[in-house]
């Protein structure tokens, strides 16, 4: 039997559902909660009755819901599609959110939560997460694509920045004491990572009453990845033991021979080449090799090709060792009933149900998932730069030859619906804009939809975001009817 958050009792019984319910006038206080604790009978969230594909209990085919916000903001259990349109149809309820579909109840009803389980398959550059009602129903599923061009975007700032000092013709003296890093600094691509897990843990946490949480967290040797023998002495004596400095190694390891001629260019001048930029590659030895100063320079003019590929680096390894704990820590800090998973639990637990390796599929299995039926409200999450740097106006040539940030009404990154002559309807994201006002329209994940669409085709779904949502499979709500608004 479902129980009542806190100390106050119900009447209702047990199969009625979520949302539609008789509500006596007297329940309409100011708050918009009940009063009094006993007068009074209040709906019982009954997840079973409301979540299956035609509101039927027992269809394990997947379940599709529409997630409830009270009258004050706070996720309720979510309820099925056909209710969620009579609601909006007799203006019992509020559109909150498109993506992921979300309506704000505007009367008081009773408030039964079931525990909700949520896990979270952290990673480098994507993270699976999963919400599940332990024993019952799958009610979320998304997969994020983090942000991965921190470090050229510091990179550049750091360029105009130098350039900036360099123009000036005062200094001041120089200052040391805001050198120093505060304790639990993290460099600015990890910060960045680790902020966008809290993030859309917190955007979940909006639409669903979660309960408790389960995070994998992982810890990596770089040096037994590199070295599967390594043991005892053998992690203080590495390869450039020895060597006063990386360049030195590198000069070393290569025999003081040109890595592309060989030698045949009689030049004694030897350079050591990035082979990926340093801003991206770092100085690490994998992404360094030894070239003659006349090599070195026909590469830079174009006029031969270098064809040594970095390995494999370890960035990934290193930004779950470093921020495993600090996620897990932080969450509990916040009141959050957080439990921690390794990855051989996960495989092992995905193995024996059968799944495919996948983010989503990983955080089912870490959220509790035993073979309940699979949401399908399944959604692709990508987080981008906000684009709120162009906000100058003047008569200079490289402004006048730039798109402005808004073309008739659009931006980067809108969401919105693409319909030339009334069909072929589809969703998609303004990805590249002209002035002329044609755009490029492109599904998250990149793949082209049209490359000059115009303006005329458009319609303005959502506002751009640094938070994208997009659905993967077919909604219940195709586009919003006439009279329900998607603007917030």
């Amino acid at each position: 039997m479902q129980k009542l958050l806190g100390s106050r009792t119900t009447d209702t019984p047990r199969n009625t559902s979520l949302v539609p319910g008789s509500v006596v006038s007297t329940l309409n206080s100011p708050r918009g909660v009940v009063d009094s604790d006993a007068d009074f009978a209040t709906p019982d969230n009954n997840l079973e009755g409301t979540l299956t594909g035609r509101g039927r209990p027992g269809r394990n085919s997947g379940v599709s819901a529409v997630y409830v916000l009270n009258m004050r903001g706070e996720p309720l259990m979510p309820t099925a599609p056909r209710k969620a349109r009579v609601l909006l149809k007799e203006g019992k309820a509020k559109v909150a959110k498109r993506t992921p579909f979300t309506v704000q109840l505007l009367y008081p009803t009773g408030e039964t939560k079931q525990p909700v389980s949520l896990g979270v398959d952290a990673g480098y550059s994507k993270v699976g997460l999963s919400a599940v009602v332990p024993g019952k129903k799958e009610l979320f599923s998304a997969e994020v694509q983090l942000r991965g061009d921190i470090v050229k975007l510091i990179s550049c700032r750091r360029t105009y920045r130098r350039a900036r000092r360099g123009r000036k013709t005062w200094h001041r003296k120089p200052r040391f004491l805001n050198r120093k890093k505060p304790q639990g600094w993290l460099a600015p691509s990890i910060r960045h990572k680790l902020d966008s897990h809290i993030r859309v843990i917190r955007e979940v946490q909006k639409i669903l009453p979660v309960t408790s949480m389960a995070v994998e967290v992982a810890a990596f040797d770089t040096q037994k990845i590199i070295s599967p023998d390594i043991e005892g002495t053998g992690y203080q004596t590495g390869p450039r033991r020895g060597f006063e400095n990386v360049r030195e190694y590198v000069l070393f390891r290569d025999r003081h021979t040109c890595r592309h001629c060989g030698g045949s260019s009689k030049d004694p001048v030897l350079v050591v080449h990035h082979i990926e930029s340093r801003q991206t590659g770092g100085d690490r030895p994998v992404n360094l090799l030894t070239l003659c100063k006349s090599c070195h320079d026909a590469y830079h003019r174009g006029d031969i090709e270098i064809t040594a590929k970095p390995a494999k680096g370890f960035k990934a390894e290193a930004f779950m060792n470093t921020v495993r704990w600090k996620l897990v820590s932080f969450l509990r800090e916040r009141g959050n009933n957080v439990s921690p998973t390794f990855g051989y639990i996960t495989k092992s637990n995905r193995i024996s149900l059968g799944l495919p390796k996948s983010h989503t599929n990983d955080a089912f299995v870490i959220a509790g998932g035993d073979g309940q039926a699979r949401s399908l409200n399944s959604f692709f999450i990508r987080l981008v730069r906000s684009n709120n740097r162009k906000l100058h106006k003047g008569a200079r040539s490289h402004i006048r030859n730039t798109a402005p940030r808004f073309v008739q009404g659009f931006q980067r990154y809108d969401k919105v619906l693409y319909a030339p002559n009334g069909n072929n309807r589809e969703e998609c994201f303004v990805f590249g804009r002209r002035s002329s006002g044609y755009f490029d329209l492109r599904k998250l994940d990149g793949t082209k939809v049209h490359s000059s669409a115009a303006a005329g085709d458009l319609v303005l779904l959502e506002s751009a975001n640094t938070l994208l949502t997009e659905r993967r499979t077919a909604a219940f709500l195709p586009h919003l009817k006439e009279g329900v608004s998607s603007r917030l």
